[in-house]
């Protein structure tokens, strides 16, 4: 088995369009001639080159693979604006089944780039998880009139968003839990000239604990349920215990702590 190549830390954005699986044959073949034309529309117009974007196209969507010079502050402030407003000129025209809209997820981190079935590494699925965050979901089912909605994770927040850089504005960003499968993480989310601050984002359900029987014996006293009738100790309700007056209903099987 040959030994994998030297990861390189890239920028990586994950998009996918809102609503494709319900088109019909034609409006999903529409939708796809449309991403591909608005993505290279967008990232030529700031000026950088789609044919230095390594890519695995999903039908609805891509993951993208940027050069290793690729600034992190040019995809977030320049490209996100510019597939925003390039989209909303397109989508103008069409009818509203035939729409798109895109959800978009960036981060940065170790890739390999010669993996034999994708991009081998934790930042791609992480990216990925992010872009199928309920909350990014969310934030175009709250805003239909947005065309783009962004998640970005903590460290691209932290290391781009949170200082302002080149006009973009933390105050316009909205910090979410995101639970996807195994990874739970905190991510930022955007909707462009939208107040995502005013939305009461979902959290994620929180995971409960089987609850655990035990069988060895326990030095207190045991409390029974019978018809709503609360007594301690073992001596009067139970099994096999002995009711003194008339109990009406039958012992539920219960044995509170």
């Amino acid at each position: 088995m040959s030994e994998p190549d030297h990861p390189r830390r890239c920028v990586l954005v994950a998009v996918d369009m809102e609503r494709y699986s319900p088109r019909d044959n034609l409006r999903q073949y529409q939708a796809q001639r449309l991403f591909r034309e608005v993505m290279a529309e967008a990232v030529a117009s700031i000026g950088l080159r789609r044919e230095d974007w390594t890519t695995q196209q999903s039908g609805d969507g891509e993951l993208a693979i940027l050069p290793a010079e690729t600034s992190e502050l040019t995809v977030v402030a320049d490209f996100v604006p510019a597939l925003d407003r390039i989209l909303r000129e397109h989508n103008r025209s069409l009818l509203p089944e035939a729409k798109v809209r895109l959800r978009v997820a960036i981060h940065q981190g170790l890739v390999h780039l010669t993996g034999a079935n994708g991009f081998p590494g934790e930042a791609v699925v992480e990216v990925c998880r992010l872009l199928d965050a309920d909350p990014l979901r969310q934030a175009l089912d709250t805003f239909p009139r947005a065309s783009v909605a962004l998640i970005v994770s903590r460290s691209i927040f932290h290391d781009v968003v949170r200082h302002g850089y080149r006009g973009l504005r933390p105050e316009r960003f909205a910090q979410v839990r995101v639970a996807v499968k195994q990874l739970t993480m905190d991510a930022w989310i955007c909707v462009p000239d939208e107040d995502v601050s005013t939305v009461p984002w979902t959290a994620p359900a929180e995971k409960t604990k089987p609850v655990q029987q035990s069988d060895a014996p326990s030095d207190v006293p045991a409390t029974y349920q019978i018809s709503g009738v609360t007594t301690h100790g073992p001596t009067v309700f139970g099994p096999g215990g002995t009711a003194i007056g008339t109990v009406h209903g039958a012992w539920n099987g219960r044995v509170e702590p």
